[in-house]
């Protein structure tokens, strides 16, 4: 809806949740089922023409981030950051005209919503889920001419462990979060083409896929910290500097290879050494037993911060002690592993750590 200024909403947010965004976006006109398109609040011009272009910083959307550390914070995207990202993603994957991307990911995230923006942009199709359903996924991959999708981790790990295959797919997208090594071996040993890609809601999705996107620069700041400038970032997010401060721990090496090693904030600091929780989670992803896991630091007498780890089990683990002393230095082994039944994430699949048990 040209016009109008889009917010997508979240529907897994508490009442409160919701009550915040609303309150911060305060909309015109909220709408819980599709809107018709001869509706009267479809935006028309003076002629009673609908508009047909729109200016470059006119906000298009306002998006929330995920909210994984506090309330989702509102960020504004214009038409030129959706256009800029648009571009340099076919610049760097390429366009076929037989593209199809599937989209099983929310339409409230911007990696969801930014799939649909490219393909009109790039005038290729978009096939679109509802929500992620594995035999759903697996079905439409192949069966469907399905050449381009994009998944976060688990969902890359529970179609793998459905047995899927992806005849026409020639790139699997796999953001939301660090890859672990031993899911981007599964899915070369399947024949998928996997590209870890890095992006944030601020950066209107992807601005690093296998490197980094035309017109995306990424450098380090102080303590290691991404810093991304370019037209697909949002002005409103930019420090005074001239950066996005992305709050990622991260690097690039001199190929191009970008290694994120997970949020600052996330950072655990135990005895005086900083961990990080994304890496002890890799490595207890890659234990075969092991389903998934989530990392968290907790008030330690002793130590300050102790490393606690939560696990969902698939069979018997044996000795993991020894298993993590061969993956990891001893000071960030966990104090603690506890056995739970999921993982708390959101929609885009990253870990609510604030969710974690205490």
């Amino acid at each position: 809806m040209l016009g109008a200024v889009l917010v997508p909403l979240n529907t897994r947010l508490t009442r409160g949740e919701r009550e915040a965004v609303l309150d911060s976006a305060r909309p015109s006109l909220v709408l819980d089922l599709p809107l018709p398109i001869d509706s009267p609040y479809v935006d028309r011009n003076y002629s009673g023409q609908r508009r047909e272009s729109a200016d470059r910083d006119e906000v298009f959307a306002v998006i929330h981030t995920s909210g994984t550390t506090g309330r989702p914070k509102p960020v504004e995207l214009t038409y030129g950051n959706f256009h800029a990202s648009a571009v340099a993603n076919a610049a760097n994957l390429g366009v076929e005209p037989d593209d199809r991307w599937l989209c099983c990911m929310p339409l409230f995230h911007v990696g969801g919503l930014s799939i649909l923006t490219r393909s009109a942009i790039n005038q290729t199709e978009a096939v679109i889920h509802e929500r992620f359903d594995v035999q759903r996924v697996k079905h439409a991959l192949a069966e469907e001419r399905i050449t381009l999708v994009s998944l976060v981790p688990t969902q890359l790990s529970r179609l793998l462990d459905a047995g899927a295959k992806a005849p026409r797919l020639r790139a699997a997208l796999i953001g939301g979060g660090p890859v672990p090594s031993g899911l981007i071996e599964r899915a070369r040993e399947a024949r998928i083409a996997v590209i870890p890609t890095y992006g944030m809601t601020e950066t209107t999705s992807q601005v690093w896929t296998g490197k980094p996107l035309p017109g995306a620069e990424i450098a380090n700041g102080p303590g290691g910290e991404l810093l991304i400038r370019g037209p697909m970032v949002a002005a409103g997010a930019m420090a005074e500097d001239g950066w996005l401060h992305t709050g990622d721990r991260g690097h690039i090496d001199e190929d191009g290879n970008l290694t994120v090693e997970g949020r600052i904030a996330d950072m655990i600091v135990t005895g005086g050494e900083n961990v990080a929780a994304a890496e002890v989670e890799e490595a207890l992803v890659s234990h075969p037993a092991i389903r998934d896991a989530a990392v968290a630091g907790r008030p330690d007498p002793e130590w300050g911060q102790a490393v606690h780890a939560f696990v969902v089990v698939a069979g018997e683990v044996a000795d993991l002690d020894s298993y993590l002393r061969e993956r990891l230095a001893g000071y960030k082994i966990p104090k603690q592993i506890r056995p739970i039944d999921q993982i708390p994430r959101n929609a885009a699949g990253k870990i609510l750590r604030g969710r974690l048990p205490e």
